[in-house]
């Protein structure tokens, strides 16, 4: 079983080539995923520090969330109400 299966995987946004998700009652920092056909990575909310992963083919990705940073702590906060 993934290591997130038994989480709730809301997808926040689809993108042409991955979609960024956040997982519910995941740890801290406040991060969310962004998941592609071959490649995955892992971003801080607050300063869009890459964490894990690889975001070479992920500008679109990157690109949305600096701009809906609101909408990705809100989603966060909603998520893991217990962080």
């Amino acid at each position: 079983m993934p290591i997130h299966a038994k989480f709730r995987l809301p997808t926040i946004r689809r993108l042409a080539n991955c979609k960024i998700s956040i997982y519910a009652d995941d740890h801290l920092p406040a991060h969310f995923h962004i998941e592609g056909r071959s490649f995955r990575a892992i971003i801080e909310i607050e300063t869009m520090v890459v964490r894990a992963g690889d975001v070479r083919r992920a500008r679109e990705a990157l690109t949305w969330a600096e701009t809906n940073i609101e909408l990705l702590r809100s989603k966060w906060l909603r998520l893991n109400r217990r962080r």
